[in-house]
């Protein structure tokens, strides 16, 4: 027996954007648009979790059964995971949602999973699109999700030290709300940021869009409380040691193997007076690289420092409304044949230092309302990735990072992938975060969706792009592991790597509770 439920769309965003009718009509000139397929009902299976230990976990932390609860925490936000959700492909439900409140309730929970062998998957905001939080459940006799929601309180500020300890449930968006009562900011913006949590942010070494300025968010870590199925483990003890490797970072990226992260003290800043955001342009590609390069080496990166390719240039372009025309002309006139969008932001870096640089270069300086159109706009994609698969569109991204000498090698070789497998899809590609040494590269994918074999048509893409990814780079620069990337981790950090990871996991997790089938 099963019950038939409806999860709302409300399951995958914040607020649902709906495409304009401009961006529908270059999609469908430029890509095509694909035929709506019938949506089928999402079976929500009875749950197997045992009267035992149901009745177990009852006792030490809120826990529902109810067929809308576990659909609504089973997987994340994959191109994937939307379309198992839309009744194509095997979706794994949890058999219950367990909701401490407290990080005791955490331990406690663990406790009664490894006495009545129970997996457990710990859940935020279920943003992942690596397959992180699939309700697996591998060995065990029933799986879990731990919803971590309970667990969103602001602990306490240092203001002489500026440390806040936040626990680990927290969205990002009342993070900074709380922070800024007591005139901080984390500073922590990843396009995830509307839904993603604290715990979250650490588990997956998470970078946010401004992480020239702020740092990636385990720069911010200065300790953290974690639940294990051995015991409570506190990690970090001051602003540096020498005491030993820093475990801290055996916790951070760990995904859920080791522990459940339950309170994160992190660095925090001043709230920024006076952010700016401008637009630029520069010819070419390979122009914009070594725009950016030249920034990053020289130590006058903006905060946010972004550069599109042509692609993602021309679709920024198309979209800008009715200015879009003069626009083009405008550049044109500039003499800018490969237009290349460039984002600089200020929030607590100088801005007169990136414009001195800028000065004497080839750069159009589009002001500050390009600038703010992507600020409002920043977070249209994972909103607008319903309208978009109503339109019959395979939309899905990938990200990686590489050394500067390879930047642009591997942006081919991960074009040309895609096109091998999808035919002739638009693949846009843009700098998200810059470093002394080499940048991060986010693809971005819309092709017309195959009727006959959705699942299998990103499938097959994503292991031809993973492969040419893990020639050239780190087959994740922020995503993380989960299940998607496992393939390609053992060629990344060696087996003896792999080794150490499985030592550390039979140490903290001897019983194999924790988000099985991830990462290792």
């Amino acid at each position: 027996m099963c019950n038939t439920v409806a999860v709302t769309r409300a399951r995958w965003t914040t607020e649902t954007v709906p495409l304009p009718p401009r961006a529908l009509a270059w999609l469908s000139q430029r890509v095509g648009l694909g035929e709506p397929f019938e949506e089928m009902p999402v079976p929500a299976p009875e749950s197997g979790l045992s009267t035992d230990a149901f009745e177990a976990l009852e006792a030490v932390a809120g826990i529902s059964v109810d067929p809308v609860d576990r659909l609504g925490r089973a997987g994340g936000l994959s191109y994937l995971d939307l379309l198992r959700h839309r009744g194509h492909g095997t979706l794994a439900v949890p058999d219950a949602v367990v909701q401490p409140s407290t990080p005791d309730e955490v331990l406690e929970v663990l406790k009664v999973c490894v006495e009545h062998d129970v997996a457990v998957v710990p859940f935020g905001g279920g943003t992942s699109v690596v397959g992180g939080v699939e309700a697996l459940r591998g060995s065990k006799s029933a799986v879990v999700a731990l919803d971590l929601a309970g667990l969103g309180a602001l602990v306490s500020v240092d203001p002489v030290s500026r440390v806040a300890v936040l626990q680990a449930g927290m969205t990002g968006p009342e993070a900074e709300r709380l922070l800024g009562e007591h005139g901080f900011t984390l500073g922590h913006v990843p396009q995830s940021f509307e839904r993603a949590t604290i715990g979250g942010f650490a588990a997956t070494r998470s970078a946010g869009q401004a992480s020239s300025g702020y740092g990636r968010f385990e720069d911010m870590v200065e300790s953290l409380r974690v639940a294990t199925p051995v015991g409570e483990w506190v990690v970090g003890a001051a602003p540096a040691s020498a005491a030993g490797p820093d475990l801290k970072q055996l916790v951070l990226g760990s995904e859920g193997l080791f522990g459940v992260i339950t309170e994160v003290s992190v660095r925090v800043r001043p709230k920024p007076y006076g952010p700016r955001y401008e637009g630029f342009v520069v010819d070419g590609w390979e122009a914009g690289v070594d725009l950016v390069r030249s920034l990053a080496q020289d130590g006058v990166l903006a905060d946010i420092t972004r550069l599109s390719d042509v692609d993602e240039t021309e679709v920024a372009l198309e979209l800008a409304g009715p200015k879009a025309a003069t626009l083009k002309k405008y550049l044109r006139f500039r003499g800018v044949k490969q237009p290349c969008l460039v984002i600089l932001g200020w929030e607590c870096r100088s801005r007169s230092a990136t414009m001195s640089a800028l000065s004497g270069r080839k750069v159009v300086r589009l002001g500050r309302a390009m600038g703010v159109a992507w600020l409002h706009g920043r977070f249209n994609g994972p909103r607008q990735r319903d309208a978009l698969l109503d339109a019959g569109v395979c939309v899905e991204t990938l990200e990686t990072a590489t050394h500067w000498s390879r930047v642009s090698e591997l942006r081919d070789a991960v074009r040309a992938a895609l096109t091998a497998e999808l035919g002739d899809p638009v693949v846009m590609c843009h700098v998200s975060h810059a470093y002394e040494t080499g940048a991060s590269l986010y693809f971005t994918v819309l092709v017309p969706r195959d009727l006959a074999d959705p699942v299998g048509q990103w499938e097959r893409a994503k292991v031809a792009a993973s492969d040419a990814i893990s020639r050239l780079g780190t087959i994740t620069h922020h995503h993380a592991v989960g299940r998607d990337h496992q393939p390609w981790l053992e060629k990344e950090i060696g087996p003896i790597g792999v080794d150490v990871l499985r030592a550390v996991k039979a140490q903290l997790d001897p019983t194999g509770i924790l988000n099985p089938g991830k990462l290792l």
